[in-house]
């Protein structure tokens, strides 16, 4: 007689990732297996798709090499040489061995957290575990490796990210992806675009490389890495000159025009912002004088443009742009970097316990990692490292030193994770982190308005635990005070939704009002409480101290910071810095694979097949000088270190320009090296973010 194959019911969930998309899941189990995974079609952003990646969830929670229990090292770090262990002897482990080190004369703040976006939700990414820390007096951590050039360069500018509401893109006349492969990493917003673009806008693509947003775009344009600045200068330029500005907007809302204005006339002419930019007089020219004369604009910032020295500032000078032009207040118009601001969710102060920080803590920069394991900066040097939401030894700048300060004898490592990352090679013990689909969680977005809830569609794999609940139990073996774990998940959630009070002009109050927990289990995701088609900097709603856009900054010359607008080159620039530029003359960019996320999902081995290897693209002219072909291995090296890739000869990137992707794990390339083996951990003016696309290689067969 034939089995009758039990129903299967569906759980709402969120896509975890470090993405502005935020998509809510539907996930279908049957038997307490997840047996299938699809968009929720009710999320009204999302849409019901999902991205190559996260449609294949389930392989990654299902992974044959999905850790299931704690391990612990037996053989030399990064040899991969374990044994299992229980959960009581390895919480036990973590607890004795955190104790000795804070009970040392060198105290708390030689132990290090180190996490970052593995999961975006904010009970698994930053609740328990700050507390933990923050009570048990280990170093903060400088979250910087992703965004906060970019947040610096807004907030002088603004008060506040770049924002405006995504569904008025639709509305939009001329889109700008400036640094943004929004195709790729913000799909459900190019889906917005291509509206847009099909009612007439114009898309246009500034990018040294070709990317998929690129090659759909009607424009293209490829300035030298790190000169996006400038190139904004020269657009500001063209506005002044020609008379294209708002000058109503200007006298009601901005600060500081007189003075920007006589800065970029006298110092960003075309020809002069085209020479620094590798660009023609014309493509300068056409691009200030389209962008002038088009009304409403949007430029769509992302996180490639600033991870260069002068990152910070080159944000700046583009989010002015839209004052100039008074884009900011017409629907679709403005510049968009991040929607997280508009949360008011409760306080991270608050929820994270900083009460408990001790006084005189130091803070450690997480992309300078290379500089804390070996004993290069202030206070006592980091014996103990508790890496969890991260995969340093792959992720960092800098990666030579990073693994030779991860195989240190002295340094003690514990590793949450989901699988043996490279990071967790090095780990003395290995604790098996859930996934998204078996753990609560609640999450925000910065690429849209809606707030959304996670909930556990099956039990955890193995004896894998929650992040929330790995540090319960280190605070109890801790005897640290129990009432800052005794909140169950779902209470964790209820506080989040707790409204703060430290509004903003541009996050007006009642934004969470009505949304709990049990609504978001009724009724899926819930948008903030904002007007339709909400334009904070429509009406002057900045958060700067003088209350408007200052397009000269009273804060930056407090801090002997040119206020006015300018141009800050790469660290290494083969214009500003000749002498490095003769043994390396090519500048290289790292953009992640579009079908990796950083170093997830590198082991599903259908996306990983999809391109067999590492992978660098060269431009004909500089290919043709090394005798180089496609298909052939090549050698990127500089004085930091050195990688293998493929090599692809195309005009998808600018001549000079190496466009190397990642990031591969370890175990699947050539040579065990990867695109950071050559990145610097030199920060950024503002913000002190990571430098990924200031580098200089040279390229050579093997």
């Amino acid at each position: 007689m034939a089995t009758i194959p039990l129903p299967v019911h569906t759980v709402r969930a969120v896509c975890p990732h470090d993405c502005p998309d935020t998509c809510g899941m539907l996930v279908g189990v049957r038997d307490g297996v997840a047996v299938s995974l699809r968009g929720d079609p009710d999320q009204p952003v999302t849409r019901g798709f999902l991205c190559t990646k996260v449609s294949r969830y389930l392989e990654r929670t299902y992974h044959p090499e999905r850790l299931k229990t704690p391990l612990v090292r037996t053989g030399p770090k990064g040899s991969g040489q374990f044994r299992p262990i229980g959960w009581n002897e390895a919480i036990q482990r973590v607890a004795d061995h955190l104790g000795r080190v804070a009970r040392s004369a060198e105290g708390p703040q030689a132990i290090l957290p180190y996490s970052y976006a593995g999961t975006m939700g904010k009970l698994q990414g930053s609740s328990l575990d700050r507390r933990f820390f923050h009570a048990l007096g280990a170093s903060l951590l400088d979250r910087t490796i992703c965004a906060t050039a970019g947040a610096a360069g807004c907030e002088v500018t603004l008060g506040g990210r770049a924002v405006v509401d995504p569904d008025t893109v639709p509305h939009s006349r001329l889109i700008l992806n400036w640094g943004s492969n929004t195709a790729v990493t913000n799909s459900h917003l190019w889906v917005r675009m291509l509206q847009a673009q099909k009612a007439g806008a114009k898309l246009i693509c500034i990018d040294p490389y070709k990317s998929r947003t690129a090659a759909r775009s009607d424009w293209w344009i490829a300035p030298r890495p790190g000169t996006d600045g400038a190139l904004a200068l020269g657009i500001a330029h063209i506005l002044a000159r020609d008379g294209l500005v708002d000058e109503d907007y200007l006298d009601r809302f901005c600060l500081g025009w007189p003075e920007m204005r006589q800065r970029v006339l006298d110092q960003y002419p075309p020809d002069r912002v085209a020479a620094t930019c590798g660009l023609q007089v014309d493509e300068v020219e056409k691009l200030g004088r389209l962008y002038g004369t088009t009304r409403p604009a949007l430029i769509r910032l992302n996180y490639g443009l600033q991870r260069h020295g002068g990152g910070g500032m080159a944000v700046r000078v583009i989010t002015c742009l839209p004052a100039l032009t008074g884009d900011w207040k017409h629907p679709g118009g403005g510049a968009l970097l991040s929607t997280s601001q508009l949360y008011a969710t409760q306080a991270d102060a608050v929820f994270e316990r900083h009460d408990l920080i001790p006084p005189g803590t130091r803070t450690i920069n997480m992309s300078s990692l290379a500089e804390a394991l070996a004993g290069e900066l202030p206070g006592p040097p980091v014996r103990a490292l508790v890496v969890y939401n991260s995969n340093p030894a792959a992720v960092c700048p800098d990666q030579n030193r990073v693994l030779n300060g991860l195989r240190r004898e002295d340094l003690f490592t514990v590793v949450l994770e989901h699988f043996l990352t490279d990071t967790a090679l090095h780990a003395d013990l290995v604790l098996p982190a859930t996934t998204q689909l078996e753990h609560w969680d609640i999450h925000t977005s910065y690429g849209h308005l809606m707030v959304q809830l996670n909930q556990p569609a099956i039990s955890p794999v193995g004896e894998s635990k929650p992040n929330t609940e790995i540090f319960r139990l280190l605070g109890k073996a801790m005897n640290l005070d129990p009432q800052l774990f005794a909140a169950t998940d779902e209470e964790l959630i209820d506080e989040v939704l707790t409204e703060r009070t430290d509004t903003k002009p541009f996050r007006p109050e009642g934004t969470l009002a009505g949304i709990t927990r049990q609504r978001l289990v009724a009724e899926g995701a819930i948008r903030l409480n904002l007007p339709a088609n909400y334009a904070p900097y429509a009406t002057g709603l900045f958060g700067t101290p003088s209350g408007k856009c200052e397009l000269v900054s009273p804060a930056l010359a407090a801090r002997g910071i040119d206020p006015v607008p300018h141009y800050v080159p790469p660290h290494e620039d083969p214009l500003t810095r000749p002498e490095l530029a003769a043994d390396f003359p090519l500048q290289m960019i790292c953009p992640p694979e579009p079908e990796f996320l950083n170093s997830s999902f590198v082991n599903i081995d259908a996306l990983r097949k999809i391109h067999q290897g590492p992978r660098v693209l060269l431009h004909p002219h500089d290919a043709r000088s090394r005798a180089i072909t496609s298909g052939q291995t090549v050698k990127i090296w500089n004085r930091r270190g050195q990688f293998t890739a493929t090599a692809e000869v195309t005009e998808d990137t600018r001549p000079g320009v190496v466009t190397a992707f990642g990031i591969w794990w370890s175990r699947y390339t050539p040579d065990g090296s990867g695109v950071n083996m050559t990145t610097s951990s030199a920060l950024t003016d503002l913000g002190a973010g990571a430098t990924f696309f200031d580098n200089l290689v040279q390229v050579e067969k093997t």
